[in-house]
């Protein structure tokens, strides 16, 4: 996915974002399925969402280890969002 989001399927940005979200879905698996890293995921979200709104996803993801597969505890496994294919239908 190129950094340029002006060009990508709106359903595309929606899902990221989804998956920016939630907490259970590392940034490894949004640049995996979209070829987008941590900065660049960052870089969307802060373009696509209000300034306030990316305050508080920045202060919800910031030291977090489950967003980080590298760093998720043994205990935490994949998590798949019940509105996960809603976006799709």
């Amino acid at each position: 996915m190129p950094d340029d989001s002006n060009n990508v399927d709106p359903a595309v940005i929606d899902r990221i974002i989804e998956m920016a979200w939630e907490d259970r879905t590392p940034f490894e698996a949004i640049e995996a399925q979209f070829g987008l890293n941590e900065s660049s995921t960052i870089r969307l979200m802060r373009q696509e969402l209000s300034p306030s709104a990316f305050r508080r996803w920045r202060a919800r993801v910031s030291g977090r280890n489950t967003k980080h597969a590298t760093r998720r505890p043994k205990g935490v496994s994949r998590h798949q969002s019940r509105t996960h294919n809603k976006i799709n239908r």
